[in-house]
Formats: C-alpha cells, structure tokens, sequence
C-alpha cells in the first residue's frame, strides 16, 4: 500500500472541513464574496464541492500531484474574498483587522503548500 506524508493528510482534512463548512455555512462565504460576483449561492456550492473532492484526491497517492495542481489556481480564484473581508465592514464577520491582514498573506502559504506536491510522486507502480 502506497503511503502519503502525514502533512498530506493534515492538508486534505484541512481542505475538507472547509469545503463542509461551504455547506454548512453558507452565508458566512456568499457574504465574503465581492459583489461582481452573481449567483453567490452556486459559487459558494460550487467552490465547497470543489474543496471537498480535491481534499479526497488530495489523500489518494495516484491523485495527490493532480489535487495539488488545481488547488492552486482555486485558492487564487478565492482570493478575492478574502480581500473583499479586509475591505468591507459587511463582508468581515467582526474578526479583528490584523486576522484579516494575516489571512491575505497565509493564502499565499496555502498555495506554497499545495505547490510543493507538484514535485513529489508519491505513487509510483
């Protein structure tokens, strides 16, 4: 059996909670997102399916390079929201400015995380 680094595993859950979180929550995501985007409620819906299948991918070896590879452009198409929180009273949900500052910056680090997958094979047969 083809085993994955244990951070790869901490990054999927990570990136499963999340996209739960997109259902559960609702609300809390469509109200983050800029106003130039229509049709919240099927972004939002759209963007949790998304983080829940490429968490899965992400834990199975043959998909981990894959799941690493489209990650990247979702949590840059996400970005936006998170800038959209720092800017907007509405969008912030009463978090604190300087957790907002550091979210642009850690979104960043998500995305050096899931690039650093691109360069391992962790399945090979």
């Amino acid at each position: 059996m083809f085993q994955l680094p244990w951070h790869v595993y901490v990054m999927g859950i990570f990136y499963l909670v999340a996209g739960i979180n997109h259902f559960r929550i609702p609300y809390h995501y469509e109200r983050i997102m800029p106003k130039f985007i229509p049709e919240k409620r099927y972004v939002n819906e759209f963007a949790g399916g998304t983080f829940v299948f490429l968490a899965i991918c992400l834990m199975i070896p043959m998909f981990t390079r894959l799941a690493a590879i489209c990650l990247i452009p979702v949590l840059i198409a996400v970005f936006p929201a998170n800038v959209n929180m720092l800017m907007k009273k509405k969008a912030h949900m009463d978090f604190p400015k300087w957790l907002l500052i550091i979210r642009l910056p850690i979104q960043i680090l998500l995305i050096l995380w899931a690039y650093q997958y691109i360069h391992y094979d962790y399945y090979t047969e």
